[in-house]
């Protein structure tokens, strides 16, 4: 996509429906950053790496709207931060050994398995 102009509509109209699945599905948006990152131009491990450091503000606004209103008790989530943060930490460290064809895959099949469990619920 080499219109500026174009990459810009792009970018923007991406960014609002990433903030709003993010804010509505709990970081959902990184399924639509990753296709809208490698459609600007991205390569596939790139487009992977900018989706969570995009992803990251995201949720941390979701998060001060959900304690605002009282959605959720933080104590329920703090079983989850170690164990994320040390999966996370992996996760960024075999980024960069995962070919971008299976990363691809990889991504694909965690799409299809996330939707199939949505249609069956």
């Amino acid at each position: 996509m080499n219109n500026p102009k174009s990459q810009s509509i792009w970018s923007v109209l991406g960014g609002v429906f990433i903030g709003l699945l993010n804010g509505l599905l709990g970081a959902g948006g990184g399924m639509l950053a990753v296709p809208l990152l490698k459609k600007l131009g991205l390569g596939q491990t790139q487009a992977h790496a900018t989706a969570v450091a995009v992803i990251f503000p995201l949720s941390v606004l979701s998060t001060a709207a959900y304690l605002w209103f009282r959605r959720f008790e933080p104590g329920d989530a703090m079983v989850f931060l170690l164990p994320g943060a040390l999966g996370a930490l992996g996760g960024g460290l075999l980024l960069a050994k995962i070919p971008a064809k299976w990363l691809r895959k990889i991504f694909a099949c965690f799409m299809i398995w996330a939707g199939i469990r949505m249609v069956m619920r």
